[in-house]
């Protein structure tokens, strides 16, 4: 037997976050109906507008944030020199979580995928360029060892390869295929620690 029509437009919007396959959509939808009383659900839905409504990314580095510019870039205790290029947010969060870099950010927001038609000018890496030749000293780029990763980290190494800035990679400790988010803060600590020059 199919779910119950009424509970299908629930269901879909349940399936498209990340990891939420059919039955698992099916169980949040049954859960909502049955477990969570009027008020519950309305201030969840509202949560969701309101979230939806406040966030939007740094003016500087791209981060999500409710400000224009996020607490980071606008922090005076940051080294202004340094400049850590990421994936996304969640990246920004697990780097954080270590308190071994004091730097500043740039994120990307992907990463180059040609298989699904994502190339360089779908990246926030434009804007990039004129911190670069303005204010920074060393660029680290913390990409995931993933083929993504490799791809969009040796496509800046070769673009700011002529740059007067030091180019470093974090590499040590980090398993292959691994996503940053999900690695322990020991880890990234080590790999943090152990970066490598890529440029001399």
């Amino acid at each position: 037997m199919n779910e119950p029509v009424f509970l299908e437009s629930l269901i879909s919007y349940f399936e498209k976050l990340p990891g939420v396959g059919k039955k698992t959509a099916t169980r949040y939808a049954y859960h909502i109906v049955e477990k969570l009383t009027d008020d519950q659900v309305k201030e969840f839905a509202e949560a969701l507008v309101e979230t939806k409504s406040t966030i939007k990314h740094c003016d500087s580095c791209g981060m999500l944030t409710n400000k224009d510019t996020c607490d980071i870039c606008s922090s005076a205790y940051r080294n202004s020199k340094q400049i850590m290029i990421v994936k996304d947010t969640k990246d920004v969060v697990a780097i954080e979580k270590t308190n071994q870099y004091n730097g500043l950010y740039h994120v990307l927001g992907g990463l180059i995928t040609p298989l699904e038609g994502v190339g360089p000018d779908e990246l926030n890496i434009n804007s990039l360029e004129k911190k670069i030749k303005e204010e920074i000293d060393e660029i680290i780029i913390a990409t995931p060892f993933t083929p993504q990763g490799e791809m969009t980290a040796l496509y800046l190494e070769k673009i700011y390869k002529n740059y007067d800035v030091k180019i470093s990679r974090i590499g040590y400790g980090l398993p292959a295929g691994g996503d940053i988010e999900y690695v322990d803060e020991l880890t990234l600590k080590r790999a943090l620690d152990a970066r490598t020059e890529t440029k001399k």
